[in-house]
């Protein structure tokens, strides 16, 4: 039997929290958690069944780094996506760009506000 049984949460620090959620909640759609503990810094958590995205309000270490263009090849979190047409034309709608897979799965990546890549894989075609 493996030691780890399942991903719990991913955390991503972000610089402008009102910025965050109108990308994760405004763009997908996401719904804030009232789990969050009071913390000494402000961020938000969202469910996503079993587990979890932390975004937190931090310095970021990274800052100033130069991100691959294409977020497959970055950091990167990975939403599996209900309504995938739906997905494209709010990314469109909102300017937001994005890269394809380049593995030729049904997928794109883009970046939240802070630079972090997110990809967005729609169910197979």
């Amino acid at each position: 039997m493996p030691i780890i049984s399942h991903l719990h949460h991913v955390s991503l620090l972000v610089s402008d929290l009102e910025a965050s959620r109108r990308f994760y909640e405004g763009v997908l759609e996401l719904t804030p958690s009232d789990a969050r503990p009071a913390f000494d810094f402000d961020g938000i958590w969202y469910d996503l069944g079993a587990q979890q995205i932390h975004l937190m309000v931090l310095p970021n270490p990274d800052l100033g780094t130069e991100r691959p263009e294409h977020g497959g090849r970055d950091r990167h979190v990975a939403l599996a996506v209900a309504d995938w047409e739906a997905l494209l034309a709010r990314l469109e709608q909102q300017g937001i760009s994005y890269t394809t897979s380049r593995s030729g799965r049904r997928a794109v990546f883009c970046r939240d506000p802070d630079g972090n890549a997110v990809e967005l894989i729609g169910p197979a075609a």
